[in-house]
């Protein structure tokens, strides 16, 4: 979530961060971290093998650092990431919302709750909110930041949803909250 030495071109993409190829590099990098590894596994084990193009590296017009979309698979987006920290970490996230469409039969991305519970999980269990991260954002209460930041983080995602208001992903997010914070499928805790 960089801005420095990002430009905004006349349609109004930014080209910052990195060349859609050099992303790629670091995607297949990030199939090698633990997290991803097993998350892949998961999804196997599940009956959704993860396709050689299901991750990819694509110049992205929202500040995002990455999207999952059903039937497409998983975009990091090139212009907003750095590191390949940021990369594993988009990747993580991703994979967790593709992990939850895969074990639930009638997951909606329309429905504000199933969307609550799946950025919840994802906000959770991906490392998004671990303190260093926190504390390069600019949040420095230590104590409480993991549901703290989870909340934040799934409560803007679930916003920034066409079909659900501000009001909505509140709602939303109170009606999800117990099951999806304590539900760390596929890993036996949070990591």
């Amino acid at each position: 979530m960089w801005r420095r030495n990002s430009k905004q071109t006349s349609n109004g993409l930014h080209y910052g961060g990195m060349s859609s190829e050099e992303c790629q590099k670091m995607i297949h990098k990030s199939l090698q971290c633990p997290k991803v590894k097993f998350l892949m596994e998961q999804m196997e084990k599940s009956g959704c093998p993860i396709s050689t193009n299901f991750i990819k590296a694509v110049r992205c017009k929202t500040r995002c650092n990455g999207f999952y979309a059903r039937g497409k698979g998983i975009a990091v987006c090139s212009n907003y990431v750095r590191f390949q920290d940021e990369v594993n970490q988009a990747v993580t996230h991703e994979l967790i919302h593709a992990y939850d469409e895969c074990r639930a039969a009638n997951l909606s991305w329309r429905n504000c709750v199933h969307h609550a519970c799946s950025e919840i999980r994802a906000n959770n269990l991906s490392g998004d909110c671990h303190y260093l991260r926190e504390l390069l954002r600019g949040f420095t209460n230590l104590r409480g930041h993991q549901p703290e930041c989870v909340r934040r983080r799934a409560t803007k995602s679930v916003s920034g949803n066409p079909y659900c208001t501000e009001y909505m992903a509140n709602l939303a997010m109170k009606a999800a909250w117990d099951t999806c914070y304590n539900d760390t499928n596929p890993f036996d805790r949070a990591p």
